[in-house]
C-alpha cells in the first residue's frame, strides 16, 4: 500500500522505489525520491541500476496496472523481492504524500 511504502521511506530501509510510467509522465509530477524506469525499457536496464536480484524493489505507476505487469516481469527475471505499490501516483497524491517535478 502507499502507507506501507511511505513507511519505509520515512524509516529509511534500503528499498528501490521506481516509477514505470512514461517520460512525459514522469518529468510532470512523481513521487519525491522515485527513481524513473519507463515500463518500455524496465527490462532492458533493471540489471545495471539492481544487479542483486535479492535487493527489494517497490514498482508505481499511474493507478497500478503497468506496475503490476512490471513486477511479474522482474520475477521472471529472478527478482525476489518486488512490489507494485496499490494505486499507483493517483492514491500517492490523493494522500497528500510528497512529489517532485521534473
Amino acid at each position: 500500500t502507499i502507507a506501507e511504502v511511505k513507511a519505509k521511506l520515512d524509516r529509511g530501509e534500503p528499498l528501490h522505489f521506481i516509477d514505470v510510467r512514461e517520460d512525459h509522465e514522469f518529468a510532470k509530477d512523481h513521487a519525491k525520491g522515485a527513481l524513473h524506469l519507463g515500463r518500455g525499457i524496465l527490462e532492458r536496464d533493471i540489471e545495471g541500476l539492481i544487479p542483486d536480484k535479492q535487493e527489494e524493489i517497490v514498482l508505481y505507476c499511474g493507478g497500478g496496472y503497468r506496475s503490476v505487469l512490471a513486477a511479474d516481469s522482474l520475477g521472471q527475471m529472478g527478482y525476489v523481492r518486488v512490489a507494485s505499490m496499490d494505486g499507483g501516483i493517483r492514491a500517492w497524491r490523493e494522500a497528500g504524500y510528497p512529489l517532485e517535478a521534473g
